[in-house]
């Protein structure tokens, strides 16, 4: 042991080094944490996909062959869902991060166990803590509705198929990548030949923005009560509204009531929205047709999912039973 002239006494080499390794060792396992929870939504996107992928599998064959198939699915996939949030919670315990907070600790660089520190944090360290936070929120969502969504999920979706069936109808599943709205109506366009060139779901975007920014006085009172002013903004709700526009176009912003209103604007088609948890909702009536054949213009049907995901609505594409 060394000693200063005050007294005070000095680390020893061994000390310094010991400290040096317990540094290296906390980073290793921070990044191991980080790579862990890139993983774990990884994994979570994949058992998205491999539903999606399992449920167009049972919307073949017969009514009764379909209908059990889907039990089939439903089951398969909450038994998959349940063992995918139990794995991915012991291995967060195995790293010793029992909660979001401590999650939130080791990816802002706070030991679990550290005392507060009497220095005001870095702008550095606050960034962190804020992208912390943000990560183990997500993170704490997945994990808390993974097991509350398996239950609505299938309430849901067995009231849809209640309210289609009759109706000859079924659900075709459209990927969950944000640009769910628009690749469903790209779906339904297909249907139809004469509709399907150019109008893939970039152009829809693209289309939806230009209408939207052309015709802003209808959109606008719509676009501000659903969106409150931000209260360190400081642009003006023209600016805002131009910026949700660009948005819309050149993002994976997910669309809601204001891009099925201005895509039947664009495409001049009557719009039916089927839901198992909310009143059907039809827009653009002045394009239905009323001669008593659909052939010339064919309605869009699509189909509101508030539950298909667990952090966020979803749109699919309904089409005739057996059709795809």
């Amino acid at each position: 042991m060394e000693t200063t002239q005050g007294g005070e006494r000095s680390a020893s080499p061994e000390e310094l080094l010991g400290e040096a390794v317990e540094e290296e060792e906390e980073k290793q396992k921070q990044e191991s944490l980080e790579e862990m929870l890139a993983r774990h939504r990884d994994e979570v996107q994949k058992l998205q996909n491999k539903e999606i992928s399992l449920k167009k599998e049972a919307a073949k064959g017969s009514k009764a062959e379909q209908k059990a198939k889907k039990k089939q699915v439903e089951d398969e996939i909450s038994r998959l869902t349940a063992q995918l949030k139990s794995k991915h919670s012991q291995e967060l315990a195995s790293l010793g991060y029992q909660t979001a907070d401590d999650v939130v600790k080791a990816i802002s660089g706070v030991t679990i166990s550290g005392k507060n520190e009497p220095t005001k944090p870095s702008k550095g360290v606050r960034r962190r803590e804020k992208r912390a936070q943000q990560e183990a929120a997500r993170e704490q969502r997945i994990q808390e509705e993974q097991s509350q969504i398996v239950s609505d999920r299938m309430a849901e979706n067995e009231k849809l198929e209640k309210k289609l069936e009759p109706l000859g109808l079924t659900i075709n599943e459209i990927k969950p990548d944000g640009h769910c709205l628009y690749r469903a109506v790209e779906d339904q366009l297909s249907l139809h030949s004469h509709d399907a060139a150019g109008y893939g779901y970039v152009e829809l975007r693209r289309m939806v923005a230009r209408y939207m920014k052309d015709n802003a006085q209808d959109f606008l009172p719509f676009f501000l009560a659903e969106n409150k002013m931000e209260l360190d903004s400081h642009c003006t709700d023209v600016e805002r509204f131009e910026k949700y526009c660009e948005e819309v176009e050149s993002t994976a912003a997910w669309g809601g009531q204001l891009e099925v209103g201005a895509l039947t604007h664009c495409l001049k088609k009557h719009i039916i929205i089927y839901s198992g948890s909310f009143p059907d909702v039809e827009m653009g009536k002045e394009y239905k047709c009323e001669s008593g054949s659909s052939v010339e213009n064919p309605s869009i049907l699509l189909s509101y999912h508030r539950h298909a995901y667990g952090l966020g609505e979803h749109y699919n594409s309904v089409v005739p039973t057996g059709m795809r």
